[in-house]
């Protein structure tokens, strides 16, 4: 399975793809499935599916949110019972992009991520 997980207006996201070479994948034949999350919300087993790879729910959490600093979550401790609803609940809650290639996940933009996407686009 090849999908995306992300906000099509994402300008992170959208950079990241470029960077990468995913754009032309996403629009061509590479066989990405994309997953506007705004429009589309992450089901339940979508979410678990997405924790099994990444370890925890946490590491799929987006602490950027802007919601994440207006709900003041940053002053509670969040379980990782939290950390799913919050997921489900509010999509902006999903650190984006989530990028799943067969059995490998990426999550998020950071350096170290878009590194492991190039080695892995190969």
């Amino acid at each position: 399975m090849k999908k995306i997980y992300t906000i099509g207006i994402c300008t992170t996201s959208q950079a990241l793809f470029k960077e990468t070479g995913l754009d032309k994948l996403i629009k061509g034949k590479g066989g990405f499935e994309f997953q506007d999350i705004k429009f589309e919300k992450v089901t339940p087993a979508q979410l678990e599916e997405m924790k099994k790879m990444a370890g925890t729910y946490e590491a799929l959490f987006s602490r950027r949110a802007i919601k994440y600093k207006e709900w003041k979550l940053k002053d509670k401790h969040l379980t990782e019972k939290d950390y799913r609803q919050y997921i489900l609940d509010e999509y902006t809650f999903l650190k984006r992009p989530v990028i799943i290639m067969d059995d490998k996940i990426f999550v998020g933009s950071e350096k170290k991520t878009v590194a492991a996407i190039k080695r892995e686009l190969q």
